[in-house]
């Protein structure tokens, strides 16, 4: 099978590019940016990547792929920190530019009568997304201009003449980002026109690849799997299951921090998949470690290093740990492959002890949710376990605001059941992405039944993403806010004021901590 290695400079956006070539039918790995031209021959990739990056190139310690990769013969795409390293290593120059570009930027695709870049076949001037503060002042020798914007007049080249056999590109815009309006032919023409990738990628052919992976790594051993009911978990352990069988043994974790009834619902719905599943009931020893603490970091924290206590405990003699982890909660709370920032921790990467007497098997870690709902109904996983809302490990725990208590947690339970309650009558469920409910550590003054009351906010949540990297709030109907704001104010006693959160993603996250 054909591949597509990404190099990864630490840009947010590495894994969409990624995902792009897999959307095109191509398999693709990320790994670190200064691989050496020795394993990547060892990956026996097509074409290279190079993403994006938040340095700059002509920075002391500046960050930058190994000298040897431009002369391996294959076919290179710089994209935006990408671009700006191959231009320095064919003796360009970069350098700070006066007028930064973020957002929207309009292109003009270079037209030469004698030569026509194949890496913009049948794409015209159009509406790309940029994100960058530096730009190429110079062009290196061997390359040509084609594609320019209004404050970057090199914003697309390659190499032609003597160094056109070198198949190199680049770009200074996102082509992976939906916004660029024809990034996705970009990336087409550049994997199967000019590297000539054969698309046979699949989620068939990553269970496939993923239960050989599985098999060689777990051997005869048993394995533990976290399963919580969400769409991750569920997916991971059907994977695993199908690639060890009876091997698998799965913990469910009642922490005290699941929504209403949701224990009971979980077993319920999970026996059908012919799973071993154990019940854990640890809420106490949670709620007991999250006594007072406020911090979501130190929350998110507590929760990761419980959980990993509470498996150990039902460990008989296994050496591995499965987990539902996505890429959003990797890119979000550690560097994976490059130097990228930390948004927060997720309490099942960032979260976890340094040292753990399991290994850990996450067969999605690569994944976004639109793709494991993909791989899911491959193996054959119930539409409505698919589609239920991501759920967060930590729970209600971010989702009540401040310190926990079993009466504020309560509290949330009962209004976010409303709140899921309404949306599945109305028909709104499936056309949002995530919808739940948080609790403001804010009181504020009503009036009910003639008396003053000072009680709890509400905010509730709806946004509308593909992939969770990005997401929009949705614009849920007045009349509906209104009877959710009614049946909460009047059926939850504690609270006496409901807000609507229409943020978007970015600046804000989807959930609150």
């Amino acid at each position: 099978m054909q591949s597509v290695l990404v190099l990864d400079f630490g840009s947010q956006y590495t894994q969409l590019i990624a995902r792009r070539t897999r959307e095109l039918g191509i398999y693709s790995e990320i790994l670190p940016y200064n691989t050496t031209p020795e394993t990547i021959r060892e990956h026996k990739p097509s074409a290279i990547i190079l993403s994006g990056g938040p340095t700059s190139v002509y920075d002391e310690n500046a960050i930058l792929p190994h000298d040897g990769i431009f002369s391996l013969g294959i076919p290179i795409l710089g994209i935006c920190y990408g671009l700006q390293a191959i231009a320095k290593h064919f003796g360009g120059k970069v350098a700070s530019s006066l007028k930064q570009e973020f957002g929207r930027a309009k292109i003009l695709v270079k037209r030469d009568e004698n030569h026509e870049s194949l890496l913009f076949r049948n794409i015209p001037d159009s509406d790309v997304w940029m994100s960058h503060g530096d730009k190429v002042v110079n062009l290196p020798e061997g390359f040509r201009i084609t594609a320019s914007s209004e404050n970057s007049e090199m914003c697309a080249f390659e190499s032609f003449g003597s160094k056109g056999a070198l198949k190199i590109y680049a770009l200074q815009f996102h082509p992976e980002v939906q916004h660029s309006l024809y990034g996705k032919q970009l990336l087409s023409n550049f994997l199967i026109d000019i590297a000539g990738i054969k698309p046979d990628w699949s989620s068939k052919s990553f269970i496939e690849h993923q239960i050989e992976d599985i098999r060689q790594r777990a051997g005869n051993e048993t394995v533990i799997c976290g399963i919580s009911g969400g769409v991750d978990s569920t997916v991971a352990a059907v994977l695993v299951s199908r690639a060890i069988g009876k091997q698998l043994h799965c913990v469910f974790v009642d922490n005290g921090l699941l929504r209403k009834n949701e224990a009971e619902k979980v077993m319920s719905f999970l026996k059908p998949l012919g799973l071993k599943v154990t019940l854990a009931d640890a809420s106490d020893l949670f709620l007991k470690r999250l006594k007072g603490v406020a911090s979501p970091e130190k929350k998110r924290k507590i929760i990761g290093r419980t959980f990993i206590q509470v498996f150990e405990e039902h460990m008989h003699h296994e050496k591995f740990l499965v987990q539902g982890t996505l890429y959003p909660d990797v890119i979000e709370s550690i560097s994976v492959k490059g130097p990228s920032e930390t948004i927060k921790s997720h309490h099942n990467v960032g979260g976890l002890p340094k040292r753990m007497k399991l290994k850990l098997i996450e067969p999605l870690r690569e994944l976004f949710k639109d793709e494991v709902r993909a791989v899911g109904r491959e193996l054959g996983i119930a539409e409505d376990i698919l589609m239920r809302h991501p759920f967060p490990g930590p729970g209600l725990a971010v989702r009540v605001l401040g310190s926990l208590t079993r009466e504020r947690l309560d509290v949330l339970r009962e209004a976010d059941e409303i709140f899921i309650e309404e949306l599945k009558t109305s028909g709104l469920y499936q056309q949002v992405w995530q919808a739940f409910s948080v609790l403001l550590p804010v009181q504020s003054v009503g009036v009910m039944g003639d008396k003053r009351t000072y009680e709890n906010v509400l905010a509730l949540r709806a946004v509308e993403s593909t992939d969770g990297m990005t997401a929009d709030w949705a614009q849920l109907p007045h009349d509906f806010l209104a009877r959710v704001s009614n049946r909460i104010i009047n059926e939850v006693r504690g609270i006496n004021r409901v807000a609507y959160d229409i943020s978007s993603k970015p600046p804000a996250t989807i959930e609150w901590e």
